[in-house]
């Protein structure tokens, strides 16, 4: 293939990226694909997670740019490109009942509009893969299920010159993955081996809910390598500082241990225009040798 290999990953808010598909993000990079992050919303309505930082006044009066200057750190290490969809974070409700989404926030936006938003930056940036969430959203967040609904719709739109003729020249991206970097499978791996060595487990409480849940596993096609990576994935992830505490679950499991037992990171294909055998160790299957 003589067009330039193009990666683009859409996530809901900063951090998003460096949580799901960092390492193989910053492998893809380093071997030279370009590598673009799209984020919908400015992560506005974030709660501040990490301990150390409740209660900062500076941070919560301006946790929009500080969540942006925390994206700018993240991007540069992963050394991918990234462009703001622009859109206002809708907030994680909570509550029974649950309380109606704020007005004008991502996933009350019409979905022509935030579609074409997304549609304007693939036709500008080209890529044949791009990885989004699955219809759950990885996990029900009203951000994350609109991101899911966003990607497919561009996905089929960006190539279309009859939709959205003024967002730039038609662009048919050839795959689209979901993250499926939580599956079960994973977490049961790690867990047993923490336990084997001795080492207490941070997972035991999501397999518990996991057993109770009727959420059907998913389909696992797709385990790209890149251990080697997942130092620069961490890294990446501490620097949304106001997300993550450098001293949480995050980071309980030993890398080295990580890096042996569970040396990828994982997908599902979900929609293709290339043929490719699976299941597949490549984003890139099918469209290399194309």
């Amino acid at each position: 293939m003589t067009e330039k290999l193009r990666l683009m990953a859409v996530h809901a808010h900063p951090d998003d990226e460096s949580s799901k598909g960092a390492a193989t993000m910053a492998r893809y990079a380093a071997e030279g694909v370009e590598v673009m992050v799209a984020t919908c919303t400015g992560g506005e309505r974030g709660s501040i997670l990490n301990p150390k930082l409740q209660g900062d006044p500076y941070i919560e009066e301006h946790i929009h740019e500080v969540r942006a200057k925390e994206m700018a750190e993240a991007r540069e290490i992963l050394g991918v490109q990234q462009e703001w969809l622009g859109f206002v974070d809708s907030g994680l409700p909570e509550g029974d009942p649950l309380p109606p989404l704020p007005e004008g926030c991502f996933a009350l936006e019409d979905l022509d509009v935030a579609t074409e938003r997304l549609v304007r930056l693939v036709r500008a940036f080209r890529p044949q893969v791009i990885l989004t969430y699955d219809e759950n959203g990885g996990y029900p967040h009203p951000d994350h299920i609109m991101t899911h609904k966003i990607s497919m719709a561009a996905f089929e739109a960006a190539g279309d010159p009859e939709r959205f003729p003024e967002a730039g020249e038609p662009w048919q991206p050839l795959k689209l993955y979901y993250h499926q970097g939580f599956n079960r499978q994973r977490t049961v791996v790690l867990h047993e081996a923490l336990l084997a060595r001795g080492i207490e487990s941070p997972y035991a409480e999501w397999l518990e809910r996991w057993d109770k849940s009727d959420m059907p596993e998913r389909t696992l096609t797709t385990r790209v390598p890149c251990a080697e990576y997942f130092p620069v994935r961490d890294k990446a992830l501490i620097a949304h500082a106001t997300q993550i505490d450098p001293d949480g679950g995050w980071f309980r499991v030993p890398m080295e241990l990580q890096q042996e037992i569970w040396p990828t990171e994982d997908y599902e294909l979900a929609l293709s225009r290339v043929d490719t055998s699976l299941p597949e160790s490549d984003l890139f299957a099918g469209i290399r040798q194309n």
